[in-house]
């Protein structure tokens, strides 16, 4: 499920630092959310799907990763970002 050009460029913008960010842990946070979220509508249609949720949760453990390292070196884009987000932590 990949993300379509315009989509993954608002999302670069809205979360960049400044305008030549593309890579920050902002970004790739934001970036897997919006993969996890249409896998997770996905798999709602496709239940017996197993390669779709062994890749689901890939993705999720790879976003907990990236959060768990944002939290511990800036607390404040952290609660940021959970809030933009719309996360529970």
């Amino acid at each position: 499920m990949a993300l379509s050009k315009d989509k993954k460029a608002a999302l670069v913008k809205k979360f960049a630092k400044n305008e030549k960010d593309t890579g920050s842990v902002e970004i790739q946070i934001a970036l897997l959310t919006e993969q996890i979220n249409a896998l997770t509508l996905h798999l709602k249609n496709n239940h017996k799907d197993h390669s779709s949720h062994r890749g689901l949760m890939r993705l999720v453990g790879q976003r907990k990763s990236l959060l768990n390292y944002l939290e511990k070196s800036d607390r404040d884009s952290y609660i940021k970002l959970i809030k933009d987000l719309k996360l529970r932590k």
